[in-house]
């Protein structure tokens, strides 16, 4: 798989977590704290497979200031990510930092797809950015070993348990 397709599908992946979470905010404690865990995990997973694997492949001087900003953001996620750890749903601050978690994330992505993803095209050929998403694909799955619930929850209109 194409790195920068693995990266755009891990983004929507947690995209739709998000929203689901929207949806449960009023849920039980139990479904908010498993969502966000999972969605945590993914987070995880997923920086660590780019600045393992796919920020030092694209490393150029016109990716390098996109870079740093790039592992400052996830840096400031997984901040966040260790705050919620701590707090229980139920805990007056938990939504607040949730809002700005999935608002950091979306910047993040959007910068990352917008900006990056077209550099990468340039830097590396379609051969490079397949051998670079086995690796990282590997890798990710790896990493979410053991992991409760691999896979994502369906999108439904009714209100399916987590």
């Amino acid at each position: 798989m194409d790195a920068l397709d693995l990266l755009k599908e891990q983004h929507d992946e947690v995209n739709t977590l998000f929203k689901k979470f929207e949806k449960l905010e009023e849920g039980s404690t139990a479904e908010l704290r498993e969502l966000f865990v999972m969605i945590a995990d993914r987070l995880s997973a997923h920086a660590t497979i780019e600045e393992q694997f796919f920020y030092p492949s694209i490393k150029t001087d016109k990716t390098e200031d996109l870079i740093r900003e790039a592992v400052e953001e996830h840096l400031g996620v997984k901040r966040i990510i260790a705050d919620l750890l701590e707090m229980e749903p139920s805990d007056e601050q938990f939504a607040a930092k949730m809002k700005v978690l999935m608002e950091n994330v979306e910047h993040h992505v959007e910068e990352e797809e917008d900006e990056m993803f077209k550099l990468v095209r340039k830097v590396l050929d379609k051969d490079q950015r397949f051998a670079l998403g086995v690796q990282m694909k590997a890798e990710f799955d790896e990493l979410m070993k053991g992991e409760p619930r691999n896979e994502v929850p369906m999108q439904t209109d009714e209100a399916a348990p987590v």
